[in-house]
C-alpha cells in the first residue's frame, strides 16, 4: 500500500462482494477496499475484543506504522486475514455495515472471503483445505473403515501424523464417525418421500449426517410431537462452508447446486429448509444467493427466504394448539444456554433458550460469547490454541452458572465446551425429545 494518509470512508470502486463479478476478482480493486476498511476500522475499533484479527491490525498501525494505515504491507494485510475465523461476530456489532443500509456499506467478513478466494486462485488449495474442505467424503471414508477411523483418532501416534501431513492439532478433540447415517435412519424409518410437499423440509447438515445422526432423529421426533409435517430427503450435501472457509468457490458452488435441485422442489410447494446447525442455515440464508452460480442465484435467494433454525420454526407456531408443551421430564431449574455466533449473525434471536424456556418451564442462564470454535479454525496447527484463549469467556460463563444441564444449538461448539469446560452441552431438540419421552429426570 502506498503512503496516503486521507484514505476516504466511501465505498471505491474497487467494492465487490460477489464473485460473479469481474473486479472481485482484481487485486488492484481488492487492495483498495482493504485500505478503506482497515481505516475505517482503525477509526472506530469497536470490534477489539472479538477474534485476533483486529487485536493484530490496531497493533500494527500503532506500533508499526505510526497510525498510518497506508503503510500496511500486503504481509501485515495477510496477518490480519489469516487471524480471522469466521465467527460474524463484527458484522453483527458494526455501525457501517452493507446489511443495515449504512453509505460505507462495510463487510469485514465478506472482505476476508475475498482475499482468501484471490489467494486460493492464485495459489491453489492445500492438502489440509482439500480435506477438511469435504466433510462428507471424510465421513464416507470413515465409515468404510469400520470404526478403524475413530479409533486412529485417539492415537497419539496417528494424531501426530495427522498434524505434520495435514496440520490438525494433535490435541484437538475430533468427532466420532457415527456407523450409519442419518439418511439411513430416515430411509429405514419411512421419513423419505417419493413426492416433495409437507410443511417442512429437513436439511439436517452433514455433521449431523455423518457423526451425530441421533440430533437429527430427536429434531424429527420433536417436529412430529407438535405435528408438524416434516420431510427427509436423499442426496444432500455440504453447506459448502468448510470449502468457502479455504476459498473454494467451485465446490462451494457444486454443493449448493446438488441441494437446491433437491430442495427447490419442496420450497416451490411451500415448505420450509430447516437446517440444524447455525452454521448451515446461515449460508443458506446469507452466503448462498451472493456465491452460487448466477443461473443457480434465483433458487438460492428462495431457499434463503424459506430457511429457518428449528428453534425458530417451533417458536413460530408457539400459539397454535398443536404446539406441544405436555412433556414428561424436566431438567429441573439450573440450566445454562450458549447461543451461536452464526445465530447471532441471521439475527432470529436465541429461540432455542426460549423454547426450553416455555416448553420446560425453566430460566437458562445466557451466555454470548464466542466459543472459539468457528468452522474448521479450532482443528488447525495454528488455530487450536488461540481458539481456546477466544473462547475462555464462554467457557467461564457457563461454568459460572452452576446449571446441571448446558445447551447448545451448535454440535461444533458443543465439542468445543466439551473439550475446554469438561462438559458437552446437548442440543435443545434433544434435550426436548428426551423431555417428551422420558420418565425422570432429564
Amino acid at each position: 500500500m502506498e503512503r496516503n494518509k486521507n484514505i476516504a470512508y466511501q465505498p471505491t470502486d474497487g467494492l465487490s462482494y460477489d464473485p460473479a463479478e469481474e473486479k472481485y476478482w482484481d487485486p488492484v480493486a481488492l487492495d483498495k477496499e482493504v485500505r478503506r476498511t482497515f481505516e475505517i476500522c482503525h477509526g472506530c475499533r469497536l470490534c477489539f475484543k472479538y477474534c485476533d484479527s483486529f487485536p493484530t491490525l490496531f497493533s500494527l498501525i500503532d506500533n508499526k506504522h505510526d497510525g498510518d494505515v497506508g503503510q500496511i504491507t500486503a504481509a501485515d494485510t495477510a496477518k490480519v486475514i489469516d487471524s480471522c475465523f469466521q465467527c460474524k461476530l463484527c458484522e453483527v456489532q458494526c455501525p457501517y455495515s452493507e446489511r443495515d443500509g449504512h453509505d460505507f456499506r462495510l463487510d469485514f467478513p465478506r472482505l476476508v472471503h475475498r482475499c482468501v478466494a484471490q489467494r486460493t486462485r492464485r495459489k491453489g488449495l492445500r492438502l489440509r483445505d482439500r480435506a477438511l474442505g469435504n466433510p462428507d467424503r471424510a465421513g464416507v471414508l470413515a465409515r468404510a473403515s469400520l470404526g478403524l477411523a475413530n479409533l486412529a483418532n485417539r492415537m497419539r501416534v496417528h494424531r501426530i501424523f495427522l498434524e505434520k501431513v495435514l496440520g490438525i492439532h494433535r490435541d484437538k478433540l475430533l468427532p466420532d464417525f457415527a456407523g450409519t447415517t442419518f439418511e439411513r435412519w430416515a430411509g429405514r424409518a419411512g421419513k423419505i418421500k417419493r413426492e416433495a410437499g409437507g410443511e417442512v423440509v429437513l436439511f439436517q447438515t452433514c455433521y449431523v449426517q455423518n457423526n451425530e445422526p441421533q440430533i437429527g432423529r430427536d429434531t424429527v421426533e420433536v417436529f412430529e410431537r407438535n405435528n408438524v409435517d416434516i420431510r427427509c430427503v436423499r442426496g444432500l450435501q455440504c453447506c459448502g462452508m468448510p470449502a468457502w472457509e479455504h476459498g473454494d468457490l467451485e465446490s462451494l458452488r457444486r454443493q449448493a447446486r446438488a441441494n437446491l435441485e433437491i430442495l427447490t422442489p419442496f420450497v416451490a410447494k411451500g415448505a420450509k429448509i430447516v437446517a440444524i446447525n447455525p452454521t448451515c442455515s446461515m449460508m443458506m440464508r446469507r452466503e448462498h444467493p451472493a456465491l452460487v452460480s448466477p443461473q443457480d442465484r434465483p433458487a438460492a435467494e428462495k431457499a434463503a427466504a424459506a430457511t429457518m433454525d428449528p428453534s425458530e420454526f417451533l417458536w413460530s407456531i408457539r400459539d397454535e394448539p398443536r404446539f406441544n408443551t405436555r412433556v414428561r421430564s424436566a431438567p429441573g431449574e439450573r440450566l445454562a444456554y450458549h447461543a451461536p455466533c452464526h445465530l447471532r449473525a441471521q439475527a432470529v434471536g436465541f429461540k432455542g433458550r426460549d423454547l426450553l424456556r416455555k416448553i420446560l418451564g425453566v430460566l437458562p442462564s445466557t451466555v454470548v460469547e464466542c466459543c472459539g470454535h468457528d468452522g474448521t479454525y479450532a482443528m488447525t496447527k495454528e488455530g487450536f490454541a488461540p481458539s481456546a484463549r477466544i473462547g475462555k469467556k464462554a467457557f467461564d460463563g457457563m461454568k459460572d452458572a452452576g446449571a446441571e444441564i448446558w445447551a447448545t444449538d451448535c454440535p461444533l461448539a458443543a465439542l468445543q465446551f466439551q473439550q475446554h469446560a469438561g462438559v458437552r452441552p446437548m442440543h435443545p431438540m434433544s434435550l426436548l425429545a428426551r423431555a417428551y419421552r422420558e420418565e425422570g429426570a432429564v
